[in-house]
């Protein structure tokens, strides 16, 4: 076959691949998060422009004006990023470790010690971190990672043992080494499920971040403070309301990379 016609056949499979991982629920999905989230930012624009509440309450104007949220969001994603990164990066080897068949016997307890951070109240897990450790951005980091860990874990965990044994005994069958079947066989078949996993854990990570503030390490969290604190409900209502967008908005790209990252004909 000529090059010229390998081409066109190599598109069509392209083509064909995203047909197959783009379902209707993922279609509704992908297009109607982004219309709420850009309808509700917008409805949070109005409300500055037009009123009279915001321009004539100082508390209200400094709460809601633009500069303080957009510094309290990129404090706010920053917080959720990096504990994601960090979860990540511990979960996943972790998970590939616990399902190797020499440390198997680790997993129970260490998903056991995973599921109390998660269970354990994450306001007093903040709070007890900043008491042990002070302070400020880290120490609110290294609390979201240990609340956030569990859900990387599991599905790590769940994946590898999901993974069809006669694909992995073929591979070695071949000649893979160990290394090779991991990388090429296990990791691509399980990623459908850790990147739900990781999808789960941006999400946790959005909402527990507002609770940061608390301890100096900033976020949208500040926005809620203040209403709560000095009795604005204006700023209590469109601080949760922007919390929820910004979650909504980081599910929608857990979702988008979850469906980039799936491997053809997963």
């Amino acid at each position: 076959m000529s090059a010229e016609a390998a081409a066109p056949d190599a598109a069509t499979s392209d083509r064909a691949g995203w047909r197959d991982r783009i379902t209707a629920e993922a279609l509704i999905v992908l297009f109607a998060i982004p219309v709420i989230v850009v309808v509700g930012f917008a409805s949070y624009a109005v409300y500055v422009q037009t009123s009279s509440t915001y321009a004539d309450d100082v508390v209200v104007n400094n709460a809601l004006g633009y500069g303080t949220i957009v510094a309290q969001t990129g404090e706010h994603l920053l917080l959720t990023f990096v504990a994601a990164l960090l979860v990540v990066a511990i979960a996943v080897p972790l998970g590939v470790v616990l399902t190797r068949p020499r440390t198997r016997f680790l997993a129970p307890p260490v998903v056991g010690v995973a599921n109390a951070g998660q269970a354990a109240p994450s306001v007093g897990l903040i709070v007890l971190a900043a008491i042990w450790f002070g302070f400020g951005f880290w120490t609110a980091v290294g609390a979201l990672t240990v609340y956030a860990i569990l859900p990387v874990l599991a599905n790590t965990i769940v994946g590898l043992q999901g993974v069809d044994r006669t694909l992995v005994e073929a591979g070695r069958g071949l000649g893979m080494s160990s290394w090779s079947v991991l990388l090429r066989i296990e990791l691509p078949l399980a990623l459908p499920v850790i990147m739900t996993g990781v999808r789960t854990a941006l999400v946790l990570l959005v909402g527990t971040a507002t609770l940061a503030t608390f301890i100096g390490a900033g976020g949208l969290g500040g926005t809620l403070q203040t209403g709560i604190s000095l009795l604005r409900y204006p700023v209590i209502v469109w601080g949760a309301i922007l919390v929820a967008l910004l979650a909504l908005l980081i599910e929608w790209l857990g979702r988008v990379l979850e469906l980039v990252a799936r491997p053809k004909g997963v």
